[in-house]
């Protein structure tokens, strides 16, 4: 399992005083009021202060004091580690520790590895790889998904020509 998880990428500065913009890659955009520390590239940067706006955060780190020395840090990933990560509900799951599972049928088909995890307004949806086939997108909805097992990095699907169209 991913010990550290992004919760925003700096995608520019704001300012001349070394604040920077970050789009947050979280739920919650609120949660970075709490962070005091994070993590850029394996570095501790302590948070002075952050400003939320409607779909960014403006972040104040502690060294980083001129407009070049914000520049510097232009794409790179805010982390957090898991301990430090928002509690979720039953039934969610971090889209880190979805990506890699392997995907099975009801059937025990195997059908491919998560690539990814697409966000939409009312699913996720998951991007499966397949061997030597078209790559599968599978809602992430009750009536499909049968199991996620995150320690076994398993989830199980009903039959895919039961819930997709052709």
């Amino acid at each position: 399992m991913t010990e550290f998880f992004n919760v925003g990428q700096i995608i520019n500065t704001h300012g001349v005083k070394g604040e920077v913009k970050v789009y947050p890659l979280t739920d919650d955009a609120k949660r970075f009021r709490k962070l005091k520390e994070v993590y850029i590239d394996d570095e501790v940067k302590k948070i002075k202060w952050c400003k939320i706006q409607p779909d960014k955060v403006i972040l104040k780190l502690e060294g980083i004091e001129s407009i070049e020395e914000a520049f510097k840090l232009k794409n790179k990933y805010i982390t957090i580690p898991r301990e430090e990560a928002a509690d979720l509900k039953e039934g969610q799951y971090f889209i880190a520790d979805i990506k890699g599972c392997s995907v099975f049928d009801e059937n025990e088909s195997y059908l491919g590895k998560v690539y990814d995890v697409i966000s939409t307004k009312n699913n996720d949806v998951y991007w499966v790889k397949r061997p030597d086939e078209e790559d599968l997108l599978i809602p992430a909805l009750k009536d499909i998904i049968i199991s996620v097992s995150i320690n076994d990095s398993k989830i199980i699907i009903k039959a895919v020509d039961t819930w997709k169209e052709s």
